[in-house]
């Protein structure tokens, strides 16, 4: 066995730190090289989307540990930053949530930074509001938002809302990196810091604003049209229930059937072992009802209630729209809405990750609309909004979303909602239901008009450390001349980590932060894009084509060129 692994695995089994039964746990592993060189092959990767991972002991693990080293480190950057810090912290329904929440404010406030945490899960944009509205210099979210059950995260916002830059998060890495996880972690008991008023309970008044903030963003109020949708919703058994009913409820929409089996927050997610609102099997329960209901759509949120997804009754059969269609579907929703109710700024902004369907493009340029392209991450998209409000110029944005079921309005959040965005389907089913269409009928006359342009997004799992290898060989190979070979109609390619658009005669710069990110703009205006997960062990693919035969030419086409 490597000797920096083995020297990493025979300093926590030799911790104090550590209970009888935690050192008993990793004394089981002896005689499994494998798995000690999974736990211990280094330390959990922090980024901007700060830590996650499996949890279970170990150094690439999530545990308590880990998060009271990356806490510390967090802590030194922002007592070097600025005076009399202060942090938000809220968590979702998954296992072990609430207990690093507490461990994470332990550690703060252990060092004299005040801490804020909700009085119980919260949906992750609460928390971008909270730091928001409280001032804050930061913010974490325990989640793993919707990976299976073993997974657990830590994601770190700035005080602006977002998530984390590029430059302060590698400056967090840099204080962790100085810091034994053990020796050098200050920790002090939780409740006698929460007596102290060193950790504070976020009040109810701030949970209210949140929700107020919410209905705010109603594009047609119940006063303007009369609600007759009727809807099912699920949260996967996450942090999403209270919110969102209670938003729906006071905007009018009475008529919720709740799929009961998922309704309270759990951890083991038993009913959708992998909690996505982009995937079909964890939408099965929750069409079941809006099927025996004869409900209109379904609207289902993940654990910490920050994506959502769609299902129409169209006629009586399920059409799961893609993250895509719904952004889709929103876009024209709001834009037209906000025509008629002429509340539409001067030269209005929608934000759009590079890897979201191009069709927005081409809608926004019929209508005059600006639309921005930012990296995968809604922290560029909430970033744009900051950008538009030191100008002044914040009523511009009106809206934002990214292919992955992620959509926002509201200038008060930094991050996606899933409240926000249940609020505005919801108002949209019910518009096109006065008008006697269904969001898939809305949806056909958009491509009717527009183009019957498909996106598939394809996603290939490659586990442990020989997975994290071979991603980064495909990355390479996807940069070399054989995938061009085989698409055949290539007219330009975009390297989002070298910076470049290549044109057959020149080369034009991205303008964008430098990641790894390879997108192929073929003839035709049709599209692929191809880059690693930055939450997942996985390489995505985006596909972008014109009509259904053509999405099914270039998936087999990826899928031959990686399998």
């Amino acid at each position: 066995m490597d000797k920096t692994i083995l020297n990493r695995y025979e300093r926590w089994i030799n911790s104090p730190a550590l209970s009888k039964e935690e050192k008993e746990e990793l004394l089981a592993l002896k005689n499994n090289e494998k798995e000690i060189a999974e736990r211990f092959v280094a330390d959990l990767e922090f980024g901007t989307g700060g830590l996650r991972g499996v949890m279970a002991l170990g150094t690439n693990r999530m545990n308590k540990y880990v998060i009271r080293h990356a806490s510390q480190g967090l802590a030194n950057y922002l007592l070097k930053e600025t005076k009399n810090p202060k942090v938000a912290i809220g968590h979702d329904s998954r296992n072990n949530s609430d207990s690093f929440t507490k461990e994470a404010a332990n550690v703060l406030a252990s060092n004299g930074i005040k801490v804020y945490i909700y009085r119980e899960l919260m949906p992750t944009p609460a928390l971008s509001f909270a730091v928001r509205h409280l001032n804050c210099d930061a913010g974490i979210v325990v989640t793993a938002s919707h990976n299976p059950k073993q997974y657990n995260g830590y994601k770190v916002y700035g005080s602006d809302g977002c998530q984390m830059t590029v430059k302060s998060a590698n400056a967090v890495l840099a204080e962790i990196e100085k810091l034994d996880m053990f020796d050098d972690v200050k920790v002090g008991d939780f409740d006698k810091l929460l007596k102290e008023g060193k950790i504070e309970i976020i009040s109810k008044d701030l949970e209210e604003d949140y929700f107020k903030s919410c209905l705010g963003t109603s594009v047609i109020p119940e006063s303007a049209e009369k609600r007759i949708l009727k809807l099912a919703y699920t949260p996967l058994n996450g942090a999403g229930f209270r919110c969102v009913t209670t938003v729906l409820d006071r905007d009018g929409f009475k008529h919720v059937d709740i799929v009961e089996e998922q309704k309270d927050p759990d951890g083991n997610f038993p009913t959708a072992p992998y909690p996505n609102p982009e995937m079909k099997e964890a939408l099965t329960l929750g069409i079941k009802k809006l099927l025996d209901c004869n409900d209109d759509i379904l609207i289902a949120t993940d654990p910490d209630s920050d994506r959502v997804g769609v299902v129409v009754n169209q006629k009586g059969k399920p059409v799961i729209l893609t993250g895509n269609e719904v952004g889709i579907l929103l876009f024209d929703f709001i834009y037209h809405a906000r025509v008629e109710q002429h509340t539409l700024p001067k030269d209005p902004v929608v934000v759009k990750t590079i890897v979201s369907s191009d069709l927005v493009n081409i809608m926004a340029r019929e209508w005059g609309v600006n639309v921005i392209e930012v990296l995968t991450g809604f922290k560029f998209i909430g970033e744009q909004i900051l950008f538009l409000e030191q100008k002044g110029q914040a009523e511009r944005y009106i809206f934002g979303f990214e292919e992955s079921c992620g959509y926002l309005t509201n200038h008060d959040v930094r991050d996606k909602d899933a409240v926000n965005a249940a609020l505005l389907v919801a108002e949209m089913a019910n518009y096109y239901k006065h008008k006697g269409l269904t969001l898939y009928d809305r949806l056909q006359e958009l491509y009717a008009k527009f183009g019957d342009y498909k996106t598939a997004t394809l996603a290939f799992e490659f586990q442990g450390l020989e997975g994290k290898d071979k991603i980064k060989r495909l990355m390479k190979e996807f940069r070399e001349d054989g995938i061009k070979k085989l698409l055949g109609n290539v007219d330009h390619v975009g390297d989002y980590l070298e910076g470049k658009i290549h044109f057959n005669d020149h080369v034009e710069d991205t303008n964008l932060p430098a990641s790894d990110v390879v997108k192929f703009f073929l003839k035709g205006g049709e599209t692929i894009t191809i880059r690693p997960s930055g939450t997942e062990p996985k390489l995505k693919a985006y596909i972008f084509a014109n009509g259904q035969k053509q999405l099914e030419k270039y998936t087999a086409l990826i899928n031959k060129f990686i399998g």
